[in-house]
């Protein structure tokens, strides 16, 4: 079996200054979200940023205001690329499993690459992936 890794989206809430990147999200649905994928104990965690791309925990980043969400398909399709550049480095797309937190338009032009991946999240409202998380980070 191959590696494990946790994608998480990032989040318009973050602190305003510059802070590793694990602590700067400061949203409710970042914060389950981290907390469940420390649960799952996988080979690594990453964040899906708007702005800087793929980002790992510790990278130290500036606060900023862009998002996916408004931007084209067109440069939601060069960004992922970039993504699935930087993942391709250090892991197989192809053998290794991913569980991605991260919203329909963060997720949309990454899946046709990654063989195997699961999104617990999909189809729920926030609401609904908050009592979701809390659940799992809870239990056991």
């Amino acid at each position: 079996m191959g590696k494990l890794i946790v994608l998480i989206g990032c989040a318009r809430k973050k602190r305003l200054f510059k802070s590793v990147a694990e602590e700067i999200y400061i949203s409710p649905l970042f914060r389950l979200s981290l907390k469940y994928a420390h649960k799952l104990k996988p080979d690594a965690i990453f964040i899906l940023s708007a702005k800087y791309g793929l980002i790992t925990l510790r990278d130290e980043i500036k606060s900023y205001n862009i998002t996916l969400n408004k931007m084209p398909a067109v440069r939601r399709k060069a960004w992922s690329l970039k993504i699935i550049d930087q993942l391709a480095i250090d892991f197989d797309l192809q053998k290794d499993h991913f569980i991605i937190l991260a919203g329909t338009r963060y997720r949309q032009f990454l899946l046709p690459y990654i063989a195997s991946f699961e999104i617990p999240l999909h189809g729920l409202p926030i609401g609904k992936q908050i009592q979701f998380l809390k659940r799992e980070v809870e239990d056991g």
